[in-house]
């Protein structure tokens, strides 16, 4: 069963650092392009960070740039999204996805809440 699953998420005040990860089970990740989405309640899902299937590409939006790296280890199957000076308005469920070709696979998702 191909599969993917998040975890690392949880509560964390501003300013904090939470690492997400993205493991695959069933699927060898390193041909995918991956990505992490966001959404927050009441909003549209949106592209957070991506990274090529080698890992020499990667892209952020512009509401996280300079604060999260996204990064893989194709050996433990797991891509990495390191978030730090985390806002308020990072708050969101996130969820990994993974491409290649027509092929798309979700994560089940998994809650950031940054609050004091």
């Amino acid at each position: 069963q191909l599969q993917l699953v998040e975890s690392g998420g949880g509560l964390v005040q501003p300013g904090g650092s939470l690492r997400l990860s993205c493991a695959a089970s069933g699927l060898s990740l390193d041909m995918y392009t991956v990505g992490w989405f966001r959404q927050a309640p009441g909003k549209e899902r949106e592209g957070v960070s991506s990274i090529s299937s080698a890992g020499g590409s990667t892209n952020y939006a512009d509401s996280v740039k300079g604060r999260f790296t996204i990064s893989r280890d194709n050996a433990k199957n797991t891509v990495y999204l390191q978030m730090n000076s985390l806002k308020p308005e990072d708050t969101a469920v996130y969820y990994c996805h993974a491409q290649v070709l027509i092929t798309i696979l979700w994560g089940q998702g998994i809650q950031v809440t940054v609050s004091s």
